[in-house]
């Protein structure tokens, strides 16, 4: 041993071996973020950063120098393919209705009836045997982008997804009366898929990805960045935090950019005056928006409606035959319900169009649109409700100019499409966001417009709560359950009556509850690096958490047969009864 006379005589204490030094444990971080910050330690108050709510741990750990490799990726393959699917869009256009320049609704007002009629007789010729064929020789490939990340595990089939796109951009550009986003969206949400599963990525970073995919594709066909990164956030992760609007933001903006090498870098309605704030305005926004919620929700019932009773197996080969001819032959009086409604949003928007029209078209637009989707089609919905609620705006503002003027009718036009969009996606900060991006205008009427879509949101979601995308999830059946769900449906009934019960557990008197009643609890394992981005603000109590573990399955493995998997962990198990599910 060395002791304090060899210190004095200034003998220095052995040196330790490599082996032994190399055991000492190393400077402990006071971070707990995950992945590790670069500075390790605190703040001298020693208050922590993750405090801030939208700075979450569980979900940062995704982002990793491969994962964000993957998002830049995307990006570029979601400004490609939505550049290509507009491509295919446009010139589909002039050679359906014979013109070069201008817009749909010029075209197809300067074709002969023969001609707008005959469009749509191919269209829906062409689209009932491809869409039979597809569904047919690649059924069961996932295409539905929203149903995957909200009920699977984000994989997409690209050739079924790029089928699919390619059918509905063709005959959107023939005159079908369906939104041209659904294509550029579930082909940037394939294209992540199939970039994750090439670079290995975890189950919840592939989510992610597919998540700003998909919103990446919507802001490079419509030249909204913003707005797809809050459509990625706010729709399909449902999470505005830092671990999801960062790669949500550098996709989007990749994709726009990559796409500007064949659409143009203008806003998709070009010209639209700045309208100016008045209290006429104002006070009419705030009367009507419980009506835009109303109507909102009445539209979206319609949507789900047809969703669930649409044309399926043979009955494809015919059904849009029959339903694009009578778009067809409507569109004799009214060219303008041709297409997705852009130019439709565009004249209301200018003030273009008069009180008759603009009633009329306000109540033929959801009508066909919903004849289209019941007859089989694949599509959007984005524009075809914005166009709905630009032409109601209109119609009423000038309603309202005779008691009270002010404004003109397209100050009223964008209120209510803010309105309507932001209601009927239940996104009200995407909706605001969309309709300022696509008419760089609109900043004057941003306090009427975001009190008319707040309060058309929060009627729309204490009426129902469905929005254009939840109401056209398919029904669950033995084959189409999610991935490790136990539930198998039972009856039938609307609004959820049908009865989902639970095939095997392990501790008797289990209930379950329906998920149009009260939240479902879902298994979830302790968080990891790897986790999926929750939303903010999901932590409750263990009181709260207490009544809902009765309603989780007891395995997240269970199989539909009704008998366990073959391996059901411990942590699986009681992860699943102690989960306080999320709504």
């Amino acid at each position: 041993m060395t002791g304090h006379g060899d210190r004095a005589r200034g003998r220095r204490p052995p040196r330790l071996p490599a082996a032994v030094r190399s055991r000492r444990p190393a400077r402990i971080s006071e971070r707990l973020r995950r992945p590790q910050p670069l500075l390790k330690r605190r703040m001298p108050s020693g208050r922590g950063a993750m405090e801030q709510p939208n700075i979450t741990s569980g979900g940062a750990g995704v982002l990793t120098p491969r994962f964000w490799l993957m998002v830049v990726l995307t990006g570029v393959a979601a400004g490609l393919l939505g550049a290509l699917m507009m491509l295919i869009l446009f010139n589909v256009q002039y050679a359906a209705f014979g013109y070069h320049t201008g817009t749909l609704e010029h075209g197809a007002a300067q074709a002969s009836a023969a001609r707008r009629v005959g469009s749509l007789l191919i269209a829906g010729a062409f689209g009932g045997v491809a869409w039979f064929l597809l569904r047919r020789y690649l059924k069961g490939k996932p295409s539905e982008i929203d149903e995957a990340l909200w009920n699977g595990d984000g994989r997409l089939s690209f050739r079924r997804s790029l089928g699919s796109s390619v059918i509905s951009e063709v005959v959107i550009g023939m005159g079908a009366s369906i939104g041209r986003e659904a294509a550029p969206k579930l082909l940037g949400g394939a294209s992540g898929s199939v970039l994750s599963g090439w670079a290995g990525l975890s189950a919840g970073q592939r989510k992610l990805v597919v998540a700003c995919g998909g919103g990446a594709g919507l802001a490079a066909v419509y030249n909204v960045p913003l707005a797809g990164a809050l459509f990625t956030a706010e729709i399909l992760i449902g999470s505005i935090t830092l671990p999801v609007m960062l790669p949500a933001i550098v996709c989007s903006w990749i994709a726009t950019a990559t796409a500007w090498i064949y659409l143009p870098n203008r806003a998709v309605y070009p010209g639209i005056p700045d309208y100016r704030f008045t209290w006429s305005l104002m006070t009419w926004a705030l009367l009507a928006g419980p009506v835009i919620g109303l109507i909102s929700s009445g539209y979206i019932r319609l949507i789900g409606w047809v969703s669930h009773h649409r044309a399926r197996g043979t009955r494809v080969l015919f059904a849009p035959l029959i339903a694009f001819g009578i778009l067809g032959v409507i569109g004799i009086w009214y060219p303008q319900l041709f297409g997705n409604g852009l130019d439709m949003a565009r004249d209301a928007f200018l003030g273009l169009s008069g009180f008759g029209l603009m009633l009329t078209l306000f109540a033929l637009k959801p009508l066909v649109t919903a004849l289209c989707l019941g007859s089989g089609a694949s599509g959007g919905l984005f524009t075809p409700t914005l166009s709905t609620g630009a032409v109601l705006g209109g119609a009423l503002g000038i309603a309202w100019n005779l008691a009270w003027p002010g404004s003109p009718s397209g100050a009223f036009a964008m209120v209510c499409a803010a309105a309507m969009i932001g209601a009927a996606m239940q996104a009200p900060l995407s909706g605001l966001a969309l309709v300022l991006e696509l008419t760089h205008s609109g900043f004057g009427l941003i306090v009427p417009m975001m009190a008319a879509t707040a309060v058309a949101t929060l009627v729309a979601f204490h009426v129902d709560g469905y929005s254009i995308y939840s109401a056209r999830l398919p029904a669950f059946t033995d084959d189409s359950a999610p991935a490790g769900s136990s539930l198998r449906r039972t009856g039938g009934g609307s609004d959820g009556a049908a009865v989902r019960t639970i095939l095997a557990t392990e501790r008797p008197g289990q209930a379950y509850h329906s998920p149009s009643r009260e939240p479902t609890a879902r298994a979830a394992e302790p968080p990891s690096a790897s986790a999926m981005p929750s939303a903010v603000g999901t932590s409750r109590s263990s009181a709260s958490a207490a009544p809902m573990a009765a309603t989780a399955p007891p395995c997240p493995g269970l199989v539909r047969s009704g008998r366990p998997a073959a391996a059901c962990s411990r942590s699986s198990l009681a992860a699943a009864a102690s989960s306080p599910g999320r709504s």
